[in-house]
């Protein structure tokens, strides 16, 4: 089927209409007409590129409980995205090419996103040999990104082998960064408010030094690095280090690290138990900055959604995460847009354009142009929605964000042309043979 939508703001910058014809922006123009196309009435919204997301749990194959590939592909549809990395701590790991093509066909026959998976960078997340990650990157998923995330690659004899090892086919090792003898029984951000709770802290500085060796390792070897969700002003100031250098590092923040802090904790909400931890202020208007001024090249939402149980308990016995998926472009719209630091053209950048050259996602976060493939979102600014975990997608309900008012609402999301999200709401799956 082909689509007309009409009178969209393009990247806020250009008011026009846009025709989608098997799959492809066909036509960008003003007054198009198309008797054979389902108008998409636009005016007041801005179209962006799908989303495309560095960092999603999906939970499948092995914890069913807390997501599938199905229900967290329908929450990223809903969020605007029309790609997510799925990151690896699954059980079984994803650590061999037969798990990655399992999560790969999955998402495929779910047909709301383009799912990719991440490979594990060592055995079972075990941080003691290799993973199959030759095999999985000539698999049929093509893996280009691995990562231990959940687990820090802290044998630094092992990272550099890891990134010497992806350069043949370049890929990237997305590092999750944290020194895990700093961090032994830590349960929250160490600063004055773990210090008044009297809970054990989380330093800054068990994040900063595996960024800091890392950056060194992956400029000796000459590779691509990703570090998973900063979140430290420490740590955007080492990556600025490193890019002014000249080397082959990109970042990513959270939705949740740029507008929570770690006075959230004094509630003891286990919904704010997150890993890494909240950080203090100065932190996160830090992490503006960096994503402001480029350090921090996208933004990842590090969507990590849980079975009740395993939050409506006590602090300490909490599972650590929040889901982000469904609530990623609001926040974003929230803290950087509407304070100035972005423009919507600045947002298609971090949340499209950029996350999908770091996954070498080829018809992903491609121009909004004639010829290019039709994933598209549609969001509306001025719509306020507030934040219900019960109407969301996703299986997990552990939304930091519950109850809170938020800007802007995603009215439709285009995947291959074919309409996943319409007025805000799902519509239908994309087929697998189309």
């Amino acid at each position: 089927m082909n689509y007309l939508i009409r009178d969209a703001n393009i990247l806020g910058e250009q008011r026009a209409d846009v025709l989608i014809r098997d799959g492809v922006i066909a036509q960008i123009g003003t007054e198009l007409s198309a008797e054979d196309a389902t108008v998409v009435e636009a005016a007041g919204q801005i179209l962006l590129p799908g989303l495309v997301d560095t960092h999603t749990h999906l939970r499948e194959p092995g914890r069913e409980d807390a997501e599938t590939v199905l229900t967290g592909s329908q929450a990223a549809a809903k969020g605007g995205y029309t790609a997510v990395h799925a990151m690896a701590n699954s059980t079984p790991v994803a650590d061999t090419a037969g798990v990655v093509e399992q999560v790969y066909e999955l998402g495929r026959k779910a047909g709301w996103v383009d799912v990719r998976p991440v490979g594990a960078v060592t055995v079972g997340l075990a941080g003691e040999q290799l993973s199959e990650i030759g095999a999985m990157a000539d698999s049929r998923a093509a893996v280009r990104m691995f990562s231990d995330d959940g687990i820090c690659v802290s044998d630094p004899l092992l990272m550099r082998r890891a990134l010497e090892y992806v350069k043949a086919f370049d890929g990237v090792i997305a590092q999750h960064a944290q020194e895990p003898r700093l961090t032994e029984g830590a349960q929250m951000n160490e600063g004055e408010t773990s210090a008044e709770l009297g809970m054990p802290g989380w330093p800054a500085v068990a994040e900063e030094s595996i960024i800091a060796r890392d950056v060194l390792l992956a400029e000796h070897v000459d590779a691509r690095l990703h570090v998973c969700h900063v979140s430290t002003a420490g740590s955007v100031e080492i990556i600025r280090w490193a890019k002014a250098r000249g080397i082959k590092v990109t970042a990513e923040v959270t939705p949740h690290h740029l507008l929570l802090t770690d006075e959230k904790v004094k509630t003891f909400d286990p919904v704010y138990k997150v890993n890494p931890p909240l950080r203090r202020n100065e932190d996160v208007l830090a992490l503006r900055a960096g994503v402001a001024d480029g350090t921090i090249d996208v933004i990842g939402t590090d969507h990590a959604p849980h079975p009740s149980e395993s939050k409506d308990c006590e602090w300490a016995q909490a599972a650590m995460g929040m889901t982000g998926l469904e609530t990623a472009l609001s926040i974003v719209q929230h803290t950087l847009v509407e304070t100035g630091l972005l423009s919507w053209a600045d947002v298609a950048r971090i949340t499209s354009t950029v996350p999908a050259q770091i996954g070498r996602l080829s018809d992903q976060g491609r121009p909004i142009a004639e010829g290019e493939p039709a994933n598209l979102t549609l969001v509306d600014p001025e719509a306020r929605w507030i934040v219900d975990p019960f109407a969301m997608a996703t299986k997990g309900r552990n939304s930091p964000f519950a109850g809170m008012e938020l800007p802007g609402a995603v009215r439709a999301t285009f995947f291959h042309g074919h309409p996943t999200v319409l007025d805000g709401e799902l519509a239908s799956a994309r087929s697998i043979d189309a």
